[in-house]
């Protein structure tokens, strides 16, 4: 994407780092939590069609969101809890790496206001709670765990020129859906630790959420940007980001990401389990690589993103579901079923490569896990 001239200059400060307070915290039930936060939350609708959630940060009136629900619109409405609504006036903050907005209405009051909680502090198996507005129904209440937390891009990938800004996402299983995009996620002491942002549908939902640290140098150090300006802005951002990502891409033009793992990475799983990941993979890319071949790249994606969804979900080791993870993970955020493709592909042969040195170090007396030639 063509960098925002408006967000050029944002600048990540130090200031921004929230007072810790000694006064101990008290863990609340996901109905306490609805009852505090609910309103601080706000309906978003954004042009003729476009809704989402959003939550007040600020008590003069910002509101923060996923960019997607508002990108390219200069109309951008938010209506209050109490059925109040209140045209935006302006954007207070952008990053369009993290999907994140803060829009300023005017309500002439102040007005009710969430905290942001340390979402460095979230790790897999922390309870959390999800409030938004699923397919245009208000303030849905859903609750569940963090999953896993994601590192997308980081020093190394930095480096090496893979990605230019720092991102982590949160995997959740609370359930989220279409207008629940910009909601606010809660730890279990009602602070604000994320804000749920996609929904990877195949066979089950993989849920996500950025990490609520990223709104806080957004909030610390604000911009104004007119909605017509922000419109136009984005609406060009959004318009060069998909021609330079339209499906034209050749195999030639695809740069691999092969990822390299240890082969503890099938701690926990048996011989058994091993042998069946291979075959299934084997089968995967017999199947897929020929309709890749006739030019029928979502067709390849869509049977190996089958495949990576069931190991995902059900694989007997932490390492096989996590790989599988980074892999969906990483095919969600391309535009392209040719990259897709290939993504779910390097995910498929960094486990094969694995899977390779694991039986070379664990030889068995019969057939082992021996990962069927490469195709395609």
């Amino acid at each position: 994407m063509r960098p925002l001239r408006v967000v050029a200059v944002l600048v990540l400060v130090s200031a921004c780092a929230e007072t810790m307070s000694s006064t101990p915290r008290t863990r609340l039930t996901a109905k306490d939590i609805v009852q505090r936060a609910t309103p601080a939350i706000v309906r978003i609708e954004a042009g003729p069609e476009k809704i989402g959630t959003g939550f007040i940060l600020d008590k003069t009136g910002v509101v923060a969101t996923n960019l997607h629900v508002v990108v390219g619109e200069a109309a951008i409405k938010v209506k209050l809890s109490d059925g109040s609504q209140y045209a935006v006036t302006q954007i207070d903050g952008l990053d369009p790496a993290r999907d994140l907005a803060l829009l300023q209405i005017r309500a002439g009051k102040d007005l009710p206001t969430l905290n942001l909680g340390d979402s460095s502090a979230m790790s897999a198996g922390d309870q959390v709670v999800a409030i938004g507005n699923p397919l245009g129904f208000d303030n849905s209440v859903t609750s569940g765990l963090i999953s896993q937390v994601r590192p997308i891009c980081g020093p190394v990938d930095i480096a090496a020129k893979k990605c230019t800004q720092e991102l982590t996402v949160l995997q959740i299983s609370a359930a989220i859906s279409p207008g629940s995009s910009g909601g606010p996620l809660f730890n279990q002491y009602g602070e604000v630790v994320g804000v749920t942002t996609a929904i990877i549908t195949a066979g089950q939902n993989f849920n996500l959420a950025v990490p609520g640290n990223y709104l806080k140098p957004l909030v610390a150090q604000r911009i104004a940007i007119s909605p017509d300006q922000f419109a136009k802005e984005t609406q060009e951002a959004d318009e060069h980001r998909h021609r330079e990502r339209a499906d034209n891409k050749s195999s030639a033009d695809i740069q691999r990401h092969v990822p390299l793992h240890e082969i503890t990475v099938f701690d926990g799983c048996k011989l058994e389990d091993i042998e069946d990941l291979v075959n299934q993979i084997g089968e995967a890319i017999e199947t897929g690589a020929p309709l890749y071949n006739e030019g029928k790249h979502e067709a390849c994606f869509r049977i190996y993103e089958g495949t990576a969804v069931k190991f995902e979900h059900d694989a007997a080791c932490a390492g096989v579901r996590s790989a599988f993870g980074d892999g969906l993970l990483r095919a969600s955020g391309l535009t392209s079923y040719t990259e897709k493709a290939w993504a779910m592909r390097d995910t498929f042969d960094g486990l094969l490569d694995a899977a390779r040195r694991w039986a070379e170090k664990h030889p068995q007396p019969g057939p082992g896990a021996r990962p069927p030639a490469k195709k395609k």
